[in-house]
């Protein structure tokens, strides 16, 4: 959206806001200062950066609270289950919508009036039209350019091609539960130090949150970052699903759940358009579920 923007083939918009949780892979912010720098910045679109901590650090600090990731826990008993999700509010949406507060000129708490809002572009593709939907406050108006266009993934793909960013990286936490086992094994075999770290905060949550744990409340069961809730150097991230031969032989704009469970979320993790909360139709081992 910020490429047709930039070329005129949507109005240019205001702004472009990014929400850092502060744990991307070093690829995503790498794409984005090169987003600004070779699209933003010649079509005058200021990217604006915002942050409500760092969800790595935030998750390990007993001191701190924390807004939990989607764990995926087995219980003394066997039943297994997931935390909250929390994370994508606290980390995405919460930043972003104080940041249009101070664009409006009505910084929290002060009430901003009915006729003051901002159209906020969702980049909802015409692939998942039913996941458009309205922002949650009156003062953020969505809109859903893609779906207007007619575009699906697939154009967009062979749009950002055309200009030369094919290589377009999903952005999500690294450590992000709802990784497919594609993602695991991209993130082991192309970059050994952030495996490293993926690993080691696994090890480090297994026993939940750090400020439950010092508060005498941690968690009965114990937390995973893979589905298969064991520690991620032994996951089965290896294996190849029935659902990952099935998306290596689809063209783009496969089916949802051939790409979305062994790729992970095709999209990553964006304001308001979260997939995470789906449950899979199939399992990392390629049963029905």
């Amino acid at each position: 959206m910020l490429a047709l923007s930039a070329e005129g083939i949507l109005p240019k918009v205001d702004y472009a806001i990014f929400a850092d949780t502060g744990w991307e892979p070093k690829a995503v912010y790498s794409h984005l200062d090169r987003l600004e720098r070779e699209i933003a910045k010649p079509a005058g679109i200021p990217i604006l950066r915002v942050a409500s901590g760092n969800i790595r650090s935030d998750a390990l600090d007993p001191t701190r609270r924390f807004a939990s990731m989607p764990l995926y826990i087995r219980n003394p008993d066997g039943k297994e289950g997931m935390t909250r999700r929390q994370c994508t509010g606290e980390y995405k949406i919460k930043p972003i919508k104080k940041k249009v507060r101070e664009l409006l000129g009505y910084p929290y708490p002060q009430r901003i009036p009915k006729d003051v809002f901002v159209e906020q572009w969702v980049g909802i593709s015409t692939d998942e039209f039913h996941r458009a939907k309205d922002a949650d406050v009156k003062y953020m108006h969505n809109r859903h350019p893609l779906i207007d266009l007619g575009w699906s993934r697939a154009d967009c793909i062979r749009y950002l091609t055309s200009l030369g960013l094919a290589d377009t990286p999903k952005s999500s936490c690294l450590g992000c539960p709802f990784h497919g086992n594609a993602q695991w094994r991209h993130i082991r075999d192309t970059s050994p130090e952030e495996w490293r770290d993926v690993v080691e905060f696994d090890a480090a949550i297994r026993k939940g949150n750090a400020r439950a744990n010092a508060d005498g409340n941690r968690l009965l069961g114990e937390a995973y970052l893979h589905r298969s809730r064991v520690p991620l150097d032994q996951a089965p991230i290896d294996h190849v699903t029935a659902a990952e031969w099935a998306a290596l032989h689809q063209e783009l704009g496969a089916e949802e759940d051939a790409e979305q469970w062994e790729e992970g979320v095709p999209d990553g993790c964006s304001p308001w358009t979260c997939r995470g909360e789906v449950r899979p139709h199939q399992d990392d081992f390629g049963l029905a579920s």
